[in-house]
């Protein structure tokens, strides 16, 4: 009687420690997935920034320059630098992902 309590015991520790260990792979993933997506929304701002300053060192002002221009060359700009991110690798979303990789999955002391 007392071995097979054991026996069902240890069955529910590996039972719990399975599903826990699932729970926690899940959570690894997600948590993977999010340092994914705002690597490249940082990388998408950086290159925003890039174009935004390019776009001031203009030598001389249009004969056509006005506010309405400039916001439109702001929004232009923006969707660029999103389009530019997502389709040329500037390596900076990967160096982000590597550098906070382990802040996300700290190592365990042994």
């Amino acid at each position: 009687m007392d071995n097979s309590l054991s026996k069902i015991n240890n069955i529910n520790y590996l039972a719990k420690k399975s599903l826990s260990d699932t729970n926690i792979n899940i959570l690894k993933n997600k948590k993977n997935k999010d340092l994914e997506t705002v690597a490249n929304q940082f990388e998408s701002i950086f290159v925003f920034q890039m174009l935004k300053q390019a776009r001031q060192s203009k030598l001389a002002e249009g004969i056509f320059s006005s506010e309405a221009q400039d916001t439109f060359n702001n929004l232009l700009d923006l969707e660029y630098s999103q389009i530019l991110s997502d389709k040329n690798n500037f390596g900076i979303a990967e160096s982000l992902i590597k550098q906070f990789q382990s802040h996300i999955h700290p190592k365990k002391d042994k």
